[in-house]
């Protein structure tokens, strides 16, 4: 790993690499599928530094009020040098620290997949709806829709085995239409829709994506170490390079699973 990227934190190398590769084309898209407008309140579920967060805030303007909330305090502390006009507050999905009703709007970006309990946050987050209130989690699609990162899953698999590149699939792991949908019915929401939504990753080069990989505290992070990183350096090229233009830069498509949900539709026992 390089020396610039190894002397970050997680949440630095996460705002200053992923958040530009993969994250910032979806605020808006997220904050859209939920209906933000102009006025709301509207709450961001595990916020992490911020995007979705920034964009609910164009949208509800000076009248609103955006609040974003995640479980590791290193993702707020780069998050509040942003924003003070948002609420950063520390806490977790399944147990929301607000009151029934609260937000006109509760949305939540990639952060869904790595929950503890997926069903008591869809709960905690229709709890906190008000009556007409939307709901938008966006999730990545399955791997196999991103095919720059099934190749370098395959990769993993033939260098470290299968423990390495089960950790680097986890982000995908919800990317089934059906699935999603079995998990918003245990809590009772009913009408709910999973709608997919095209999406690029842009690297400046092989050498930086999985750099920045290795250095993901959700998947890689602590998994290789830098043998093995340079061994992973080396077959990289040759696996991703379908991916790289002439200038090195490297792209693919990483689509999106949004679920949508309105209060107003929510079973009844």
């Amino acid at each position: 790993m390089s020396a610039v990227i190894s002397a970050k934190s997680p949440a630095e190398v996460y705002e200053e690499l992923f958040v530009p590769a993969l994250f910032q084309q979806w605020g808006s898209v997220v904050a859209q599928a939920a209906g933000v407008g102009p006025g709301q309140r509207v709450l961001d579920v595990a916020c992490g530094t911020g995007v979705l967060a920034m964009a609910a805030a164009e949208r509800v303007g000076p009248a609103g009020k955006v609040v974003g909330l995640d479980v590791n305090e290193d993702m707020l502390k780069v998050a509040r040098r942003k924003s003070e006009r948002i609420e950063w507050k520390e806490g977790r999905a399944e147990s929301l620290g607000f009151p029934d009703a609260s937000f006109d709007a509760v949305v939540s970006q990639f952060g869904f997949m790595f929950f503890t309990d997926r069903v008591a946050a869809l709960r905690e987050m229709m709890r906190v709806l008000r009556p007409g209130g939307r709901l938008a989690v966006a999730v990545c699609d399955s791997l196999e829709r991103s095919p720059g990162y099934a190749a370098l899953a395959e990769l993993l698999q033939r260098l470290f085995g299968e423990r390495v590149a089960d950790a680097f699939r986890a982000p995908f792991a919800l990317g089934d239409r059906e699935r999603l949908l079995s998990l918003c019915a245990e809590p009772g929401i009913a009408g709910a829709e999973v709608t997919r939504h095209s999406g690029t990753v842009r690297f400046a080069s092989v050498n930086s994506l999985i750099s920045t990989e290795r250095a993901c505290v959700f998947t890689l992070g602590g998994m290789l170490d830098d043998a093995q990183f340079e061994r992973l350096l080396a077959e990289a090229a040759p696996a991703l390079g379908p991916f790289a233009g002439a200038d090195g830069k490297v792209a693919f498509e990483m689509p999106a699973l949004i679920v949508t949900a309105a209060l107003g539709e929510r079973a009844r026992a």
